[in-house]
């Protein structure tokens, strides 16, 4: 009995349709588990990586109908113009991820096995590489100080001595009128001294400012006093 499918692109098998399927899916898996490892932020969604695996299967079997019927091709890429995705991609490396997939659900869907799973286990190791050593990490942490003075006083001299003793550099950023006049906020950009705590520095702008609150924002920490 003859399984094969007789189509206007050439003929494949039932076999190369359950091979591309089946290895887009174990590809996608694979690329979705390191998505989920080497993700950082808090913005990690499971439908995405569910989205990553669709997605390669997807393309796979839409190349399986494209075949090399260029006719075909333009056909389908009329019909997908007209979908429209209007969900923000939240970090840049989402999208690598996106095209990874449907690069990897391309060569399955042209039979090109090996080239998939090589590219595939290939990228997904330089990713786990750049993960682990923390590549292209800029290592300059900078704090944002806010600081609230009675209104009417300059209080200007002594928050500067303070930065100027547990800070290496900073700049003023703004300085607005709050709670209808009677306090003062003034914002810094700072970066700390190494071996200075962002806790000392609350301290010491306090005692400065008569006890008026005082914060300091990090990328990684908050210390609000």
């Amino acid at each position: 009995m003859n399984f094969d499918l007789q189509e206007l692109s050439g003929t494949f098998s039932v076999a190369d349709v359950v091979a591309a399927m089946a290895l887009s899916f174990v590809l996608s898996t694979l690329i979705g588990h390191v998505y989920r490892y080497t993700h950082r932020n808090v913005s990690y969604s499971q439908s995405y990586v569910q989205t990553l695996v669709i997605v390669g299967m997807i393309v796979a079997l839409i190349m399986l109908v494209v075949g090399s019927n260029l006719a075909r091709a333009f056909s389908l890429v009329g019909a997908l113009s007209v979908v429209r995705f209007r969900n923000a991609v939240k970090e840049t490396r989402d999208v690598g991820f996106i095209f990874l997939a449907m690069a990897i659900g391309m060569a399955c869907g042209a039979r090109f096995y090996t080239l998939a799973a090589i590219g595939a286990v290939v990228i997904c190791v330089v990713i786990l590489v750049m993960f682990k050593f923390n590549w292209f990490a800029l290592n300059v942490q900078r704090q944002v100080v806010k600081v609230q003075v009675p209104a009417g006083e300059d209080y200007t001299p002594g928050i500067r001595d303070v930065l100027i003793k547990y800070t290496s550099e900073f700049e003023l950023v703004s300085t607005e009128t709050i709670r209808g006049g009677a306090l003062s906020e003034v914002f810094y950009t700072v970066r700390l001294k190494k071996g200075a705590e962002p806790g000392d520095l609350v301290s010491a702008l306090q005692e400065r400012t008569s006890g008026q609150r005082v914060t300091v924002l990090t990328g990684y920490d908050t210390t609000d006093l």
